[in-house]
C-alpha cells in the first residue's frame, strides 16, 4: 500500500498570488480546515512545496 497524505488548509488564500491560488485549488482545498487525503508522489510533494506555508501535511 502506498502512503498517503492528508493535507488540511490552514491559510486563507486571500492576498496570495495566482499561481498559489490555482496550486490551493488543484489540491482539492477550497475552505479553511479542509482536509484531503491523496497518494504521496513526487508532483504532489511539489504543489505541497509550493504552498506549505498555507498548509499543514500529515503522513497517513
Amino acid at each position: 500500500m502506498a502512503k498517503q497524505l492528508e493535507i488540511t488548509l490552514v491559510r486563507s488564500v486571500i492576498g496570495r498570488n495566482k499561481t498559489q491560488k490555482q496550486t490551493v485549488e488543484a489540491l482539492g482545498l477550497k475552505k479553511i480546515n479542509q482536509s484531503v487525503v491523496r497518494e504521496d508522489t513526487p508532483s504532489l510533494r511539489g504543489a505541497i512545496n509550493k504552498v506549505s506555508h498555507l498548509l499543514a501535511v500529515k503522513e497517513l
